[in-house]
């Protein structure tokens, strides 16, 4: 396991460039072909007033950002990735398919760019899992986006249900990094999966944590038979 988070962030960076041509079909794969399904409840929960500006942090190949703007075509929406390689494929991806209004940066979950307070929603998908610092993540989306709005996050999470649990566990730890590797070519980077899912809090853990760095209203809603969780949290007022 590596320890040192600069080093970990590099491997994380550079693993998903490195898997960006097979990226979209293992994610539907892994998910049996739910995970856009999952992407349009995660972008239906942000709520957002009219004429939002919406941030979609770890963009990746921009499904999640482009989930955003056909819920609410009124939005804008602005796909952020630290891995420049695989939102180049956001990039193309959004071109290939004519969506408007929608911009992309390369970004740090650690350490944003963007402003205090200048998003009227941010949603996330497979982000929180990888990042090395998790409560500065948190306070980080929280600080960019205005008072009163809404942060959603889509994570892969630990089943609640015991016998679903061990199901899950068989096959995230050991058969998908298998199909992972064969599909990708790279079977490092679907070893990386479980090793992060076991790291990280579940989902009623990661509420509390949510709560802690003063998120407000938090709430979660389990999907796949309890896999994937989407957790929404109100950015505080003053």
């Amino acid at each position: 396991m590596i320890t040192d988070p600069t080093e970990r962030a590099r491997r994380v960076q550079t693993m998903f460039g490195r898997i960006t041509r097979r990226y979209d079909l293992m994610n539907f794969v892994m998910t049996g072909g739910r995970d856009q399904a999952w992407r349009r409840i995660a972008a239906a929960e942000l709520a957002l007033p009219s004429n939002a500006l919406c941030l979609d942090l770890a963009t990746g190949t921009a499904d999640l950002a482009l989930a955003v703007r056909a819920r609410f075509p009124d939005s804008r929406v602005v796909g952020a990735d630290f891995s420049e390689t695989i939102l180049r494929a956001g990039v193309a991806k959004a071109a290939r398919k004519a969506v408007g209004g929608v911009t992309f940066a390369v970004g740090d979950a650690l350490s944003l760019s963007f402003p205090d307070a200048t998003f009227d929603g941010l949603v996330s998908g497979f982000l929180l899992r990888n990042v090395v610092d998790l409560r500065r993540c948190l306070r980080e989306l929280m600080r960019v986006c205005k008072p009163g709005s809404r942060v959603v996050s889509m994570e892969i999470t630990h089943p609640q249900t015991p016998v679903f649990r061990s199901l899950f566990a068989l096959y995230f730890n050991h058969i998908m990094p298998v199909i992972g590797g064969v599909i990708s070519g790279d079977y490092n980077a679907y070893k990386y999966l479980p090793t992060s899912l076991a790291a990280f809090p579940a989902a009623e853990p990661l509420k509390a944590i949510m709560q802690e760095v003063g998120f407000r209203e938090v709430r979660y809603r389990l999907l796949g038979l309890g896999s994937m969780a989407v957790h929404v949290g109100i950015v505080p007022h003053p």
